[in-house]
C-alpha cells in the first residue's frame, strides 16, 4: 500500500548521510502526511465551496485562507521526500490509500458542523505530524523536524481559528 523505497530508480535515489534505514522510515512516515495535505486541501475547498449562512462570508474567506495554507505544505512535505531519496506520491489512487482525512462526499453539511470536522482533522493532522517528528529525531533528521515545527504551528493556528469560530 505504502510507496517503496527499495524501487526508487538509481537516477532518483539522491545522495544523504541518513542512511538506507532513515530513508526508508522518513519515506514511510512523510508519504501519508502528503496525502492527507492533499485530502485536508480538498476537505477544506468543498467546504469553501459549499458555505452557506449568516456566516457565509467570514467562513467562506477563512476556509479559502486555510485552503491556500495547506495547499503549500503538500509541495515541501513532497520535496522533502525527494531531497531525502525517496519516492513520493504518484497519483490520487496513492493519496486515496495513504490518506487518513476522512472524505466528505454529502451534498449538504450545515456551516457549524462543517467547522466542526475541519476542526477535528486539523487536530488530528496536528497528531500525525508530531508522531513523524519522532521519527525524525530518531534518526536525526533536522531539516523535516524543522520543517514539521512550523507545519504544525501553522495547523495549531488554524485549529485555534476553527474553535474559536465555534464560541459564537
Amino acid at each position: 500500500m505504502g510507496i517503496s523505497v527499495t524501487s526508487t530508480p538509481v537516477k532518483l535515489l539522491t545522495p544523504t548521510d541518513l542512511g538506507d534505514d532513515a530513508r526508508k522510515a522518513l519515506t514511510e512516515a512523510i508519504n501519508p502526511l502528503v496525502a492527507d495535505a492533499f485530502a485536508l486541501f480538498v476537505k477544506t475547498k468543498n467546504y469553501h465551496w459549499h458555505m452557506s449562512g449568516s456566516h457565509y462570508r467570514d467562513y467562506h474567506l477563512l476556509l479559502d485562507e486555510q485552503a491556500d495554507q495547506i495547499f503549500a505544505m503538500i509541495d515541501v512535505l513532497a520535496e522533502r521526500v525527494r531531497k531525502l531519496g525517496g519516492l513520493t506520491i504518484h497519483s490520487v489512487s496513492q493519496i486515496s490509500q495513504l490518506q487518513r482525512v476522512k472524505d466528505d462526499n454529502e451534498d449538504m453539511v450545515e456551516p457549524k458542523e462543517m467547522i466542526k470536522r475541519l476542526l477535528e482533522e486539523s487536530k488530528g493532522f496536528t497528531t500525525r505530524m508530531r508522531q513523524v517528528h519522532e521519527v525524525c529525531d530518531k534518526y536525526n533528521d533536522v531539516a523535516t523536524a524543522s520543517l514539521l515545527e512550523n507545519f504544525i504551528d501553522e495547523t495549531e493556528r488554524r485549529t485555534w481559528f476553527l474553535f474559536e469560530t465555534q464560541v459564537s
